[in-house]
């Protein structure tokens, strides 16, 4: 059943149960009341009945006195014509003491009479009564009983009627009176014939006084024969039914239950169609519609909700219309940030987009995103966005300072340069190297200027760098208290990220030296946006967010380093640190291009050490790879940052001079001779138990010039490696320059050789080289 029939159901119920109880209760009531009214009417009327009965009998007693009272037969019989003449009674009739006629008025009726004085029925059943009379006795001085005298009433069809007139009711006059009246008949009535019978038969089975009620619904009541009132008369009273009433009660109720109905289906529909509207509203927002609204059709309760549903719908489509464009926005964001990702290795392009789309995101006024420097423990921004009025108090100058005596030791690269600043104006122009590494990682000015520097523990963001903990709230309310060296705001919300994997930074202790690297950090970088927009704090959601981009910064992060490691270890010797073959062809081919096209000199110095192979013998060959370690040291030692640093292969070196001629060339050979010959290694002995040795190392340098020597990368190799076997047959230790280039032979030139000289057997099996083995013939050394 419907909400509708419900309603319905239940304000009928409620309505018409009462209207139907009242109506039931109401009509019970008139019957009663009928009921009572009309044995009302019987009693009065019998009363009454009785009352003329009785008062007629005391006419009769008065006129028999009167006419008892005369003396004399025809005085008495006078006197007796006066009561008959002036209506006292209908005959008088005087009999003997023996009950023989004495005389009697004319006219008179046959007996029997009804006694007046009689107490009750008796016992002899008579079949009727002509007269009721009353009756004196007639005595002497001495008692003796002279006769009787009646005085009677003719029971006729008129004194019934009057009876009836008094009375109110019909009279019946009964044949019989006793034994219950059994047999009785009606002698004189002014019941209608059709109904006699049946009033004549419900009062036989009455008895005195008694009332019954006969099929055609008649109230019958038998009123004698009693004391003072000796005839047996029936009273009736049709019972009055109030039809009319009943008529115009069951019209009332008709008309109630009709306003019920109505009133009911008004008050159903009134009710329900509202929050009909509102649920096939509510349908059509579950299905998508948010446009859906609800007619307000009153003021009371279903239109408050109405009002209501449609602010709710209005507003809910506002925030997804808004949310519809933050996730657009978003969406574009992402893939902005994807294709940043994916097509570029610039760490600062990416967490720039990562931090612009954190921003878009969050609603946030600002943001900075920060990474770890190991060797410093300090968090330096990357990017920032937003800090023009929140810059820190304290200078970057003041926070690098707090970094400690790290910041004033001079690098090697520096003594390198300051070593090499003797060879004039070509220290000045940054090498291939130099100007490719500068271009892939150049830093923008908001990086290398004004960047702000955290030390790891202080203030907010050190806090969450240190504990790997996200915080978010107000500055003024939940702390922490922000150090000098971050930015000022009144919000904020400060995510953590770490690489996903570890990852060695340039202060790390190298692996197979025993010693255990610093203790990092719980996190290796920090992401934290400043000042929401709309004053309103960051919640849950936002944190969230911000640590799904902190873990794409994490991502970004390890990507670019193990791209500059993939890259570094493609073109890096894994063991000494230096370019190895692959990235020497590289760099050979772009010096001899760039030399070529701008018109400089390019010297290649190829170094070899002497003799290693004893070296390996003696010690092993961990000791020759720590011989070659400190041996490429002190090549970077002496040589400037734009020159450039190789293993070619097994212990064999070449170090490219860009603008230098071969004086410069021999100047640094001579340097490196030096460096090497003038410090003995030390090696650590492979016998168990052997303390650490020193070794004396020496090197060969063959030395060759672009384009004096020879025309393309190759050559010039070439001519440097002509250059060290010329060194080595001159007794190792030493340098030799390289022949002129396209020379026409003359003469067969001869090369020195020391008595007793020998092949050199000191061959490339030096530590393993990453880079692969030169294309030439390889001769002994």
């Amino acid at each position: 059943m419907t909400l509708r029939g419900r309603l319905t159901t239940a304000f009928l119920a409620v309505v018409l149960g009462p209207v139907l109880l009242g109506a039931f209760f109401v009509g019970a009531t008139v019957m009663t009341v009928s009921q009572d009214r009309s044995m009302d009417r019987l009693d009065r009327a019998a009363t009454a009945a009785r009352t003329s009965v009785g008062a007629l009998c005391q006419t009769l007693r008065a006129a028999v006195e009167s006419v008892a009272l005369v003396a004399g037969p025809a005085r008495r019989a006078e006197a007796a014509r006066q009561v008959v003449v002036r209506g006292l009674a209908s005959a008088v009739r005087i009999e003997s003491p023996s009950g023989a006629l004495i005389t009697s008025t004319p006219d008179a009726p046959s007996p029997p009479w009804a006694d007046c004085a009689a107490t009750g029925t008796g016992s002899v059943a008579v079949d009727r009564y002509e007269a009721i009379a009353a009756r004196v006795e007639q005595r002497d001085a001495t008692g003796t009983l002279l006769g009787t005298v009646y005085a009677a009433q003719v029971l006729d069809e008129a004194f019934i009627g009057r009876l009836a007139a008094t009375s109110g009711t019909e009279v019946t006059l009964l044949s019989g009176s006793g034994a219950g009246g059994i047999g009785a008949r009606s002698v004189h009535s002014t019941e209608p014939s059709g109904v006699r019978d049946r009033v004549v038969r419900a009062a036989v089975r009455l008895g005195p006084n008694g009332t019954d009620v006969t099929s055609d619904g008649r109230y019958v009541r038998r009123a004698g024969p009693t004391a003072g009132q000796p005839l047996p008369l029936v009273l009736s009273l049709p019972r009055r039914d109030p039809q009319g009433l009943y008529a115009l009660l069951m019209a009332a109720v008709v008309l109630a239950a009709v306003f019920a109905v109505v009133t009911a289906w008004w008050l159903a529909r009134s009710t329900t169609q509202p929050l009909a509207e509102v649920g096939y509203a509510a349908d059509r927002v579950a299905d998508g519609d948010l446009a859906a609204r609800v007619p307000v059709r009153a003021q009371d309760e279903v239109g408050r909700l109405a009002s209501t549903f449609n602010r709710m719908t209005r507003e809910m489509q506002s925030y997804v219309q808004a949310l519809t464009a933050s996730r657009d926005q978003l969406r574009g964001h992402l893939g902005v940030l994807g294709d940043t990702l994916s097509s570029t290795h610039d760490l600062h392009r990416i967490l720039q987009v990562i931090l612009q789309t954190a921003l878009a995101a969050t609603g946030a006024r600002a943001g900075v995103v920060l990474l770890l420097e190991p060797g410093t423990g300090t968090l330096v921004g990357q990017c920032a966005e937003g800090m023009d009025e929140r810059r820190p108090r304290a200078t970057a100058a003041a926070a690098s300072g707090a970094r400690g005596d790290a910041a004033k030791r001079p690098s090697p690269t520096a003594s390198a340069a300051a070593a090499s600043g003797a060879r004039g104006d070509a220290a000045k122009r940054s090498s291939p190297q130099g100007e490719d590494a500068a271009s892939e990682r150049r830093e923008p000015p908001e990086r290398s200027e004004g960047r702000i520097t955290v030390p790891v523990g202080a203030g907010l963001l050190g806090a969450v760098a240190a504990t790997g903990v996200p915080l978010r709230g107000r500055v003024d309310r939940d702390g922490p208290a922000l150090s000098p060296f971050e930015p000022r705001c009144r919000t904020y919300v400060a995510v953590p990220f770490a690489a996903p994997r570890p990852i060695r930074g340039a202060g790390d202790t190298p692996p197979g030296t025993g010693v255990r690297p610093t203790t990092l950090p719980a996190a290796l970088g920090v992401l934290a946006l400043y000042d929401r927009l709309g004053s309103d704090e960051f919640d849950d959601a936002d944190l969230v967010t911000l640590r799904t981009f902190a873990g794409q910064a994490a991502v970004a992060v390890d990507n670019v380093r193990m791209h500059e490691e993939a890259q570094r270890l493609s073109v890096t010797d894994p063991l000494t640190g230096l370019g190895n073959y692959r990235s020497l062809k590289d760099y050979l081919r772009r010096e001899v291009e760039r030399a070529g096209r701008f018109g400089h000199m390019l010297t290649a110095l190829v170094l070899d050490l002497d003799r290693f192979k004893e070296v390996n013998d003696t010690y092993g060959h961990a000791a020759g790879d720590a011989v070659l370690a400190e041996f490429a040291r002190r090549i970077k030692a002496e040589v400037r940052e734009v020159d450039l640093t190789f293993r070619q292969g097994g212990e064999e070196f070449v170090v490219l001079l860009p603008e230098t001629d071969a004086r410069g060339g021999v100047v640094v050979a001579e340097r490196l001779g030096t460096a090497i010959r003038g410090t003995p290694f030390t090696v650590e002995s492979h016998h168990p138990g052997a303390a650490g040795q020193t070794v004396m190392v020496t090197v060969s340098i063959g030395i060759a010039v672009y384009p004096d020597h020879a025309s393309s990368g190759p050559e010039l190799l070439d001519a440097a490696d002509d250059a060290l076997y010329a060194a080595k047959a001159a007794g190792r230790d030493t340098h030799r320059i390289a022949e002129p280039a396209h020379r026409e032979p003359t003469e067969t030139a001869e090369i020195p050789v020391p008595t007793g000289a020998a092949s050199p057997d000191d061959g490339r099996v030096g530590g393993a080289s990453s880079g692969a083995q030169p294309p030439r013939q390889s001769r002994g050394r």
